[in-house]
């Protein structure tokens, strides 16, 4: 199980500006950013306009620039990196361990089950166990009820030998939330090496990354 909840992408004015100046092509940008009634675009030009409130629209040149370079490699799609993303996930442990080998332009801040693992009661939704088998489910709920067991301990003596309890018990099934900071490039890594992964995790993952605006700059497919 996995859960990517709000997404916000920034960065795409600064992102064409940078892309444009090793050839100093500015005034090719085609590009237009609005904010409420009044648009701009990266050369100063600005005006009126009614028909955007805020946002922006990728110019085609712009774009064919940005296929163009991505196309080229990690090198000249350097661009990639200044459009930033931040996203709510929330995923089972196993799937963070492999998350986590992707530390280059990623940061994150994460529930902290050091200090809050007693907060709730643990139940099965806190667990990803979508594909377990009759008989070890039955074994998760053992699971289950001994973590519970541990946790009123703990409550009720604060002994750390009952916090070790739940600490060395919770299986990596446990579904950890955290807000992630990434850059299209650091996408288009995972993208391009997980999409095909047997965990189901990577292939939700890799549905939410083609839905961001404009992820051909990231997958390389042709958008309808």
């Amino acid at each position: 199980m996995i859960k990517l909840e709000n997404t916000e992408v920034v960065g795409w004015e600064p992102t064409i500006r940078g892309m444009r100046n090793p050839m100093n092509s500015w005034d090719k940008s085609d590009s237009l950013f609005f904010d409420g009634d009044d648009y701009h675009d990266i050369c100063g030009n600005s005006g009126p306009c009614s028909e955007h409130e805020e946002g922006f629209d990728l110019g085609c040149v712009d774009h064919d620039l940005m296929m163009r370079l991505a196309k080229a490699g990690s090198v000249d799609a350097k661009f990639r990196r200044m459009i930033v993303v931040y996203v709510d996930i929330t995923a089972p442990f196993y799937w963070w361990k492999e998350f986590d080998t992707y530390k280059v332009g990623t940061v994150a801040n994460s529930c902290s089950t050091m200090h809050k693992i007693q907060e709730k009661e643990f139940v099965r939704e806190d667990f990803s166990i979508e594909h377990l088998c009759e008989p070890n489910l039955n074994l998760m709920n053992m699971v289950i009820r001994n973590l519970n067991t541990y946790r009123d301990k703990f409550l009720a003596s604060k002994s750390k030998e009952d916090w070790w309890q739940m600490i060395q018990l919770l299986p990596t099934t446990y579904n950890q939330r955290r807000t992630v900071m990434l850059n299209y490039e650091v996408l288009s890594g995972i993208y391009h090496k997980r999409k095909n992964h047997k965990l189901d995790e990577w292939h939700v993952f890799c549905r939410w990354i083609e839905e961001l605006p404009h992820s051909d700059i990231i997958t390389l497919r042709e958008q309808d």
